[in-house]
């Protein structure tokens, strides 16, 4: 069995929902119901049924709720006795590169503060694959956005979305406006492309971007202008002021928390790190 479905699993019986229980562990309903499907899977066993509209555990449920809390607690006991003693406090952190210039070090800054002696490892990669590298325990701490209907992972910041160019870069209404947008799983890609369409505005995608420093570029040599969160901004660019482009969303960027045993922080020490953050 998988400790950290049975974490999860936990976190159902403490709460009585997978709603709940994904709020407890700093996760998304859907990935909570993947690990439940998962564990049933390896079990061979249905471990949920419905009564109503509620979700309650079947005889099978009961049985693994009796032994669940035991094997995580001599899970951790194990893990802990044998990294006694090994030196410094290892922490694997995952960002996408487009904040890797502004929230990452207020973390790693806050993360030296909370503790003396600190082994950093930070790997800058799509929030996709980040977000699939913390679910197999690869990462312990990611930044990410978080889905507007989302109430996942710990709030950092709040960003409106702009418009961006080279200061040279000059529109011309009587051509396509060439545009480099962030791959599709970006916010702003879905929502520059549909407020472009929605106000008739001719538009050239040149480029889709997996980096924040390949998107710069382009806007950067004129190339084309962009959209971005505010916080992504770097030197070289400006935002555009043109009233005429679509109003792009706010977003959320949030701190997720990888809900594995080898996880060095608890929740406590999460919660105060992101207050540092904060502050």
């Amino acid at each position: 069995m998988d400790i950290d479905a049975l974490r999860t699993f936990c976190a159902f019986v403490d709460t009585g929902s997978f709603t709940r229980a994904a709020a407890q562990i700093c996760r998304t309903q859907s990935a909570v119901s993947m690990q439940m499907k998962k564990l049933e899977q390896d079990l061979a066993s249905p471990l949920f049924e419905k009564q109503g509209r509620q979700l309650v555990l079947t005889h099978q449920g009961h049985q693994l709720a009796s032994y669940a809390k035991q094997l995580i607690a001599l899970h951790d006991e194990a893990f802990k006795q044998l990294k006694a003693g090994t030196g410094n406090l290892r922490v694997r952190i995952g960002c996408p590169d487009d904040y890797a210039h502004s929230l990452l070090p207020e973390l790693v800054d806050a993360l030296h503060q909370q503790f003396n002696a600190l082994d950093l490892q930070i790997s800058c990669a799509p929030s996709t694959e980040l977000r699939a590298k913390l679910d197999q325990g690869m990462l312990d701490l990611v930044i990410a956005t978080r889905s507007p209907d989302s109430e996942e992972g710990y709030l950092l910041q709040s960003s409106q979305g702009v418009w961006v160019k080279s200061p040279a870069f000059e529109i011309n209404d009587s051509t396509p406006l060439p545009i480099a947008l962030f791959q599709r799983d970006c916010k702003f890609h879905q929502a520059s492309i549909e407020g472009l369409l929605k106000t008739e505005r001719r538009f050239n995608i040149i480029a889709c971007c997996g980096s924040a420093g390949a998107l710069h570029g382009l806007i950067e040599q004129g190339l084309a202008i962009g959209s971005m969160a505010r916080i992504s901004m770097q030197s070289g660019v400006e935002e555009l002021s043109d009233n005429s482009l679509p109003t792009l969303p706010v977003i959320d960027i949030v701190l997720l928390y990888g809900n594995h045993a080898h996880n060095p922080l608890s929740h406590e020490q999460l919660k105060q790190l992101v207050d540092l953050i904060k502050t």
